[in-house]
C-alpha cells in the first residue's frame, strides 16, 4: 500500500473509532449545547460576508462540493448570504460554470445588495419566495431542464420546523440526482434541550431531524452518510448529510 492510501485508511479507522467512541459524541453534544447561548455560528464569515455555520460543517460541504461537482447547488434559507457566496465560491473554483440558486421568504434589501455587489454574484440567482410554493418549484424543475443539470445538490436551512422540512424533502429530493446530497441543517435541535429556542416555533420533537427520520421512511433513494457525523462530531447537521443512493 502507498503512502497516500495508507494515509486515508488510517483516517477511516480513525473516523470509525471516533464516532463508536460514546463519551466522545456525549462531550460533543454537551459542548454545543454549552455554546448555543453565546450564538458561536453567528462569529464567522466567508469572503466578508457572516456565513453561520460551524467551521466543521463548512469544511463537509466543501468537501461533498468536490466530491459531487454540482452544476447547480439549491439552498433554501440564504440568511446573510455568507452560505451562498461560500458555495458559489466553490463552484468558481470547479471552473465548470456551476450556479447556487438561493431561496429565502424574505431576503433583506442590505443583505440582497451585499449579494449582488459580490464578486461571486455571478454564480448566484436569488430567489424571493416560500421554498415550498408551487412557483419557486416550478422555476427549479424548469432551470434544471432547460440547463440540462446533470449534478444537483440541495441545501435545506430555511425554517426549521418538522412540518416545514419535511415539505421541503419531500418537494426538492427529486432534483437531487444520485450520488449527490440533500444537506438538513439544524437536525441539533433534537439533540438539545428542550426549550432551547423559546423565541423560534421549533424545538425538541419539531425539528429538522424529526424530518429526516419520517421522510427516510417512507424515501429509500437516501440515506444518512453516518461516515461524515463519525468524523465531524461537531455539527449542527448530525444525520442531517443525506446521500441519494438510487
Amino acid at each position: 500500500m502507498d503512502d497516500r492510501n495508507q494515509f486515508k485508511a488510517e483516517s477511516k479507522q480513525n473516523i470509525r473509532a471516533q464516532g463508536e467512541d460514546k463519551n466522545l459524541r456525549a462531550a460533543s453534544i454537551n459542548w454545543m449545547n454549552a455554546l448555543s447561548p453565546h450564538k458561536y455560528t453567528y462569529n464567522f464569515t466567508w469572503m466578508g460576508l457572516p456565513i453561520i455555520q460551524l467551521p466543521t460543517d463548512i469544511i463537509a460541504m466543501q468537501e461533498l462540493i468536490w466530491e459531487v461537482k454540482p452544476d447547480l447547488i439549491i439552498e433554501t434559507g440564504i440568511a446573510r448570504g455568507g452560505s451562498v457566496v461560500f458555495y458559489a465560491s466553490m463552484l468558481e473554483l470547479l471552473g465548470e460554470g456551476g450556479k447556487v440558486i438561493g431561496i429565502d421568504i424574505d431576503i433583506r434589501s442590505h443583505n440582497r445588495e451585499a449579494i449582488e455587489q459580490h464578486p461571486m454574484s455571478k454564480n448566484i440567482i436569488l430567489i424571493q419566495d416560500s421554498s415550498t410554493s408551487d412557483d419557486v418549484i416550478k422555476k427549479l424543475d424548469d432551470y434544471i431542464k432547460e440547463n440540462d443539470c446533470k449534478r444537483v445538490l440541495v441545501t435545506l436551512d430555511s425554517n426549521h420546523t418538522h412540518e416545514h422540512v419535511l415539505e421541503e424533502l419531500r418537494l426538492y429530493s427529486p432534483f437531487v440526482t444520485k450520488g449527490s446530497y440533500v444537506v438538513v441543517f439544524d437536525t441539533v435541535v433534537e439533540d438539545m434541550p428542550g426549550g432551547s429556542f423559546p423565541d423560534r416555533p421549533w424545538d425538541k420533537g419539531d425539528n429538522p431531524k424529526t424530518a429526516v427520520w419520517e421522510f427516510l421512511k417512507e424515501n429509500d433513494c437516501f440515506e444518512i452518510n453516518s461516515e461524515i457525523d463519525s468524523k465531524l462530531l461537531i455539527s449542527v447537521a448530525p444525520e442531517g448529510y443525506l446521500k441519494r443512493v438510487k
